[in-house]
């Protein structure tokens, strides 16, 4: 599955399920901007020739994104609305046909005690998503992928681009991980 990425993501290939389908691929990204780590997901098709009905199709998309985010945020009960909106924005941005979106969006917050008393508070934003790729157009898996990208950097809190468009590196020095989270 190649497709041109953004510079800030770091895709290869991985081993995909077997068992879940006759035939499978699968990457894995992590977004790195200033040489930090944003954030990271997987993203799966699936191919089953004889159909399955769950699936409502022959092919599936199936990923999982997540990325650190402000402690502060996770108690919004909007989060998980905006979460899953990230998703489905992105396969309409990229007009990515789909059916049958189904997934769950988790945001989870932990402190640290005792002898991890000085570890900083931590959050981070997971999404766990499948889609159908409605492939009779033409338009192949990229714009899935594009979409799937687009979702790992909102993630990630970076910015969108359009169509053509390069994000110039930054010349400041990025926060630490610790100040940003505080």
């Amino acid at each position: 599955m190649s497709a041109p990425w953004r510079s800030e993501l770091n895709v290869e290939e991985i081993p995909a399920p077997q068992r879940i389908a006759p035939y499978s691929a699968a990457i894995t990204a992590d977004v790195v901007a200033n040489g930090e780590d944003m954030g990271s997901g997987r993203f799966v098709l699936l191919h089953d020739p004889a159909g399955n009905a769950a699936w409502q199709g022959t092919f599936r998309c199936v990923t999982f994104a997540r990325a650190d985010l402000d402690p502060e945020m996770v108690p919004d009960p909007l989060l998980a609305s905006v979460g899953w909106s990230w998703l489905i924005e992105a396969l309409d941005t990229h007009s990515a046909a789909y059916d049958a979106p189904s997934g769950t969006v988790t945001s989870v917050s932990s402190e640290s005690f005792g002898a991890m008393a000085s570890e900083p508070p931590r959050a981070e934003i997971e999404i766990r998503a499948s889609w159908t790729p409605l492939l009779e157009d033409g338009s192949g898996l990229h714009p899935h992928l594009a979409a799937w990208a687009e979702l790992l950097c909102t993630l990630a809190g970076l910015p969108p681009l359009p169509a053509g468009v390069v994000m110039m590196p930054s010349r400041r020095k990025p926060p630490s991980r610790s100040s940003r989270r505080r």
